[in-house]
């Protein structure tokens, strides 16, 4: 996984729309972004909604948000209108991004071992540059914590 004072991979993927978001489009703000394992899971929607309920707050700290996981970008829309998510979510099939941030892990679940994504989120400051990382969040607190962080309250 990247660390703190990384350059940030670069990305160019499609969002929920199919249009191409580049991580370049958002030179000189605060971009969270946060990879997870899968739409329309529990852990996952809780997630998103948490991101989704504290949207206008990250806005208000200009902090973009971005969430990407390996579902199509049909599966993307859906799952954007089903809990109306206001921000990117952007579909990366071929695990380009997913890998480049290094949260394609071996993972457990009930004694099996296989390989998916680990649910993780990264600050990137307004230069391109990683300044928090925060892998294995829970999804309950995952968005109050980043908001704290970006607040400077933590």
């Amino acid at each position: 996984m990247l660390e703190v004072g990384t350059k940030a991979p670069e990305f160019t993927l499609p969002d929920k729309d199919g249009n191409m978001v580049s991580l370049a489009d958002f030179a000189g703000q605060k971009v969270v972004l946060y990879f997870y394992p899968r739409d329309n899971t529990p852990g996952c929607t809780r997630q998103a909604c948490a991101f989704a309920g504290a949207y206008e707050e990250f806005k208000n700290i200009n902090a973009v948000v971005i969430g990407i996981s390996k579902d199509s970008v049909a599966s993307h829309q859906k799952f954007a209108e089903k809990h109306g998510l206001p921000f990117n979510l952007l579909s990366d099939p071929e695990r380009a991004a997913i890998e480049a941030y290094g949260v394609w892990q071996e993972k457990k679940n009930y004694g099996k071992v296989s390989m998916g994504v680990v649910r993780s989120t990264f600050v990137i400051d307004e230069n391109g540059v990683i300044e928090k990382v925060m892998p294995k969040v829970k999804p309950d607190t995952n968005a109050a914590e980043i908001l704290a962080y970006l607040r400077g309250e933590k």
